[in-house]
């Protein structure tokens, strides 16, 4: 049978590689880092800079599709994604135990680590590109529709993978040999010969479908006037500016929260102050539990939060869904509050604080994406909706930067106070959106 009309023997795992890269650039990098023993500020703001592919994406896609093929470069990018987690686990820097117990390790010593992963993330961006539009080309327009949930839910397993097992078997490794910078060489080794595996299967499992594209000249120029009417054509629509805002604004604490959560529950609970900085006051946990309870159980928990956020619109309709969506988007959050207060030792307590932010979060996501789609209809909506995601991205970028200086400076009993006080642009920016959005947008049968 032709591997065009067995979509079952590609899409899974393009998916799941498509997933991995992104994993490992921005959470598990931080995670590492923070084990690593390097400050919040720091690992705050040089982590979130590794996310600037993403947001940048859509002013190179344009290369991608018309210099060869998108089979070439889904190939080239995993394999160069393999190799660069590879050279990363031989070059990974080894501070001593005593920078790691003190949080004193400079990122500075990680600047090669950092570079690796900054090509790696442009590397996984355009493969993210690739991958998307090979999926349109591949295989019917029929098959198409149905295995949409087929790639969503192997990208979602990439995540559990990555935030769960990856970061599990790290903290096996480092419970069996008290070696931290040991536990996660190895961790990324696993990540990185798993890449060459899939790479080497896709290399024969992948259809071929396209003709190589030997010239770009005219393809190209039409294909920037294009992203130039469909940029310019987005900041002339109605109500531009309150979409912006609703896209940097609905998600501004959890954007604070998500850089921190994961340095918060294995810090020490012991705090100590250091030239006016703040050092401590987390959970403790073990790397190995914060696979299980952050990585496995609360990732689930998000899904679960997607898929009921999304029947629930389906039901009553964006609009009157949004107040319920913001509500669920801002009160979890006080499980850190009340976490970073009370600093529990009960593994069920903050499993179940954990996933109930996490459903949470995936619940009212749901209202953020489906207001993209929205603003994006009409002419242009595929470029429209890009330019959407890149400002997604620039939501959880911004304050990123500043989250990890925030809490150095007041402890994280306070930071998440403040996060919780940035939750009322959230209720700000969906009370103004409310009013314009219709009353059967995405209402089933609506």
């Amino acid at each position: 049978m032709n591997n065009r009309h067995t979509p079952w023997l590609w899409v899974p795992s393009l998916y799941f590689v498509e997933g991995v890269p992104y994993v490992l650039v921005n959470t598990i990098s931080v995670m590492m880092f923070t084990k690593m023993g390097v400050p919040n500020d720091q690992l705050s703001f040089f982590t979130t800079l590794l996310y600037f592919p993403w947001f940048l994406k859509g002013l190179w896609s344009p290369i991608v599709d018309v210099v060869r093929t998108k089979r070439w470069w889904i190939v080239m990018m995993q394999i160069l994604m393999a190799a660069l987690c590879v050279l990363a686990t031989v070059t990974l820097p080894h501070p001593d135990a005593a920078m790691i117990a003190e949080k004193s390790t400079p990122v500075s010593l990680f600047w090669l680590t950092l570079v690796l992963f900054i090509i790696t993330a442009f590397a996984s961006a355009t493969h993210d590109i690739a991958a998307d539009g090979y999926y349109m080309l591949a295989h019917p327009a029929d098959s198409q529709a149905r295995f949409v949930g087929i790639r969503s839910t192997f990208y979602r397993i990439a995540m559990v993978f990555g935030q769960g097992v990856l970061v599990f078997i790290a903290g096996r490794i480092e419970r069996s040999t008290a070696d931290i910078p040991l536990s996660w060489q190895i961790t990324l080794g696993i990540a990185g010969i798993i890449l060459f595996v899939l790479t080497l299967y896709h290399i024969f499992a992948l259809p071929k479908v396209e003709n190589t594209h030997s010239s770009v000249a005219s393809g190209t120029t039409d294909l920037w006037m294009d992203l130039w009417s469909a940029f310019k054509t987005f900041f002339t629509k109605k109500n531009v500016v309150l979409a912006i805002a609703f896209m940097l604004l609905y998600r501004l604490a959890e954007g604070l929260l998500v850089k921190l959560s994961l340095p918060f529950l294995v810090d020490a609970p012991e705090v100590t102050l250091r030239d006016g900085q703040i050092f401590g006051g987390g959970l403790g946990l073990d790397t190995d539990m914060v696979g299980v309870l952050y990585g496995t159980i609360g990732v689930l928990f998000l899904l679960l939060g997607g898929i009921l956020g999304g029947l629930y619109i389906s039901r009553h309709g964006l609009k009157k869904s949004l107040w319920l969506m913001a509500a669920l988007m801002t009160i979890p959050n006080f499980v850190y509050v009340y976490l970073s207060a009370a600093q529990p030792e009960n593994l069920w307590l903050i499993g179940s604080a954990i996933s109930f932010e996490q459903f949470g979060y995936g619940f009212g996501f749901t209202a953020y994406m489906m207001y993209m789609m929205y603003f994006a209809q009409g002419e242009y909506k595929t470029s429209h909706y890009a330019i959407c995601t890149a400002f997604m991205a620039l939501s959880m970028m911004l304050p990123g930067f500043v989250a990890g200086k925030i809490e150095m400076a007041v402890g994280y009993n306070a930071f998440f106070w403040i996060a919780i006080a940035c939750s009322l642009t959230t209720v700000a920016v969906t009370y103004f959106v409310r009013r314009q959005v219709s009353e059967t947008y995405g209402r089933k049968n609506g």
